[in-house]
């Protein structure tokens, strides 16, 4: 359903990294979810069929958050850095994806 209606151009640009942290994994191993640093203006939808085309697993489910850029100075000059989105992505139960072995063709 959810891969037919975007193009396949821009289903390969929504997901820009995985995010690795130590809340990602902590959430990874709890509730498995995985989180992605996705563009700016990507959706749900969006997300979901990209995930499921590039690792090939089953997703239950989209969470997206919008992180606010944070206010940094450099000497007397100030600016900010750009906001930026990430997707917490629920897969179907015994689904995983594994960034260690890159098997995509």
């Amino acid at each position: 359903m959810s891969a037919q209606k975007f193009s396949e151009e821009r289903l390969l640009n929504i997901l820009m990294a995985p995010q690795i942290s130590e809340k990602a994994t902590f959430v990874a191993e709890k509730n498995e979810q995985v989180i992605f640093r996705v563009v700016s203006d990507a959706t749900k939808p969006e997300v979901k069929a990209a995930v499921e085309k590039l690792f090939k697993v089953t997703v239950e489910s989209v969470q997206i958050a919008v992180v606010k850029g944070k206010q940094k100075r450099f000497g007397k000059f100030s600016g900010r850095r750009s906001d930026w989105k990430k997707a917490y992505v629920c897969l179907a139960p015994g689904q995983e994806i594994n960034f260690a072995s890159s098997e995509q063709g």
